[in-house]
């Protein structure tokens, strides 16, 4: 795709320009459409000053403002990169992707300029900026940018760092095309357009949060609205008042899950929410159905970093009916379920996902053992576990690396906790597998209760076995207070293994 990307919101600070098209809800600042051009442009130009040319880096360490769309943006109009950085890593996973990014520019928030100077004089960066005082001023002193520079749909916008749970973290390269293609694979089918009312409560550091929805609705020209960090009592403030009238939200499994165990759960008033997505890990179905009793069918959908992200979508009217499925595949990407050779499996049959298309990075940022490893003819290996039924609605089982085999039986663990959340007591499961003498790996179960339930090892056990296959059951299970996240909220089950099989190890 090498025709000329266009600048969006310099085309609806034409068109529409008045329009809100930023809220941020920490400072209480509205951005109009003018408003974002005109600072988006002066930052440009203080970034030119800076030594910010075509192909040159800028980090950002900062939770969740506006600002950081504003460097997005400018970077865009200088056809420079753009590193947004995960704020939960320490400075020694920061340094490693500093030093592989090599940006020109860190720019951060206050709370981060300890770490942000550090990192400074440790990766030897040129350049640091602080949002804040120092920020706003750098923009008044600057004038608008004399010109954009000209770029295509094939050149770099981004570099978003994957999580490294195996090894160094991989810098998947986002083009502008994936950006746009994005905001149309998803835009039409979840109902984006210039009346989207948009809550953005993932890090905008993730896909999740910079992706689902805040581009598209800004590439569709509506409004998003910026939380710092997520709380569930004021997410669901915002989303039961009519004032706001909010259209859209989006959030991972656990988001759901806090929302609904949240006292305002009940009394707030869903009806205006058009879309609710849910991705990022497997939404387990008697949680999906707790919302659809209260008249809001979470729609699925499925991607990753390294594909835009939207890979599949279930459709609204579809989200009840298939409750569990991430739907089909996306307008423009193609997909197909492989065994370990390479070759399609019969529907039904589970196989790990194959990903193809413009939606698709070009490869990892200096990888090329990594592009060789993660790639067949194109197609990008997902490294997740998938099946098709008979309807070709797509359905996501499991990580493949969190599969384990036990007596020659496959087992993915987001099928039993699935079974474990059918349980009231339980608030959080994860199930990983546990090195086993006679099977090889069983199930251990790791749980967190909710506020003042209780239940036994036994009592869960025995819940399991009436549900599920033997060899599928935990063989053992352990409580604790809150199970291990990432930044997204997603369960970080390395964490888990190194916490409850390295101190088994040590034992042994």
């Amino acid at each position: 795709m090498s025709f000329a990307y266009f600048d969006w919101i310099a085309h609806h600070a034409e068109v529409r320009g008045d329009k809100t098209a930023l809220v941020d809800l920490t400072t209480q600042r509205r951005l109009s459409y003018h408003t974002l051009d005109e600072r988006t442009d002066r930052l440009a130009a203080h970034l030119v000053g800076l030594g910010v040319k075509r192909g040159e880096r800028v980090a950002v360490l900062a939770p969740n403002t506006t600002d950081i769309l504003e460097v997005q943006f400018a970077c865009f109009r200088l056809a420079a990169i753009f590193v947004p950085l995960n704020t939960r890593l320490t400075v020694h996973e920061l340094h490693f992707i500093l030093s592989d990014a090599a940006p020109v520019v860190l720019v951060h928030d206050h709370e981060f300029a300890p770490m942000a100077q550090q990192l400074q004089r440790l990766c030897s960066i040129a350049h640091r900026m602080e949002f804040g005082r120092p920020y706003e001023e750098a923009l008044a002193a600057s004038r608008r940018l004399e010109s954009h520079e000209a770029v295509s749909l094939d050149d770099i916008s981004t570099i978003m760092y994957t999580s490294g749970t195996t090894g160094k973290p991989k810098g998947a390269m986002i083009t502008h095309g994936m950006t746009f293609i994005n905001a149309v694979n998803l835009g039409i089918p979840a109902l984006i357009s210039q009346r989207t009312i948009f809550l953005c409560v993932l890090p905008l550091f993730h896909t999740g949060g910079l992706n689902c929805y805040t581009n598209p609705v800004l590439h569709a020209g509506g409004t998003a609205i910026i939380m710092r960090a997520f709380d569930p009592g004021e997410s669901l403030r915002i989303i039961g008042d009519a004032s706001i009238g909010l259209t859209h939200f989006f959030g991972v499994p656990s988001i759901y899950q806090f929302m609904c165990q949240h006292a305002a759960f009940a009394k707030t008033d869903l009806s205006r929410l058009q879309i609710a997505g849910v991705g990022g890990a497997p939404m387990p179905v008697p949680l999906l159905k707790i919302w659809q009793d209260r008249g809001c069918a979470l729609v699925q959908g499925y991607g990753m970093t390294e594909t835009s992200p939207a890979v599949m979508m279930l459709d609204p009217e579809d989200a009840a009916r298939k409750a569990g499925s991430a739907g089909k595949p996306v307008l423009h990407g193609d997909l197909k379920i492989v065994d370990a050779e390479g070759h399609p499996v019969e529907p039904g049959d589970v196989g790990e996902l194959w990903v193809k298309g413009p939606n698709i990075t070009p490869g990892y940022w200096n990888r090329p053992d990594a592009n060789r490893s993660s790639f067949t003819d194109g197609w990008l290996h997902t490294g997740d576990a998938a099946r098709v039924d008979e309807e070709g609605f797509y359905y996501i089982v499991d990580r493949t690396k969190d599969m384990y085999i036990s007596g020659g039986e496959n087992v993915y663990p987001a099928e039993v906790e699935d079974v474990l959340y059918q349980l009231p007591a339980i608030a959080e499961a994860a199930v990983i597998g546990a090195p086993d003498p006679t099977w090889g790996e069983t199930g251990l179960a790791v749980i967190a209760l909710k506020s003042g339930h209780e239940i036994t090892e036994a009592q869960v056990i025995g819940h399991c076995r009436e549900r599920l296959a033997r060899f599928k059951c935990p063989q053992r299970i352990v409580f604790i207070d809150a199970l291990p996240r990432n930044a997204t909220g997603k369960v970080h089950k390395p964490t888990l293994r190194d916490i409850f099989l390295a101190s088994e190890k040590a034992l042994s």
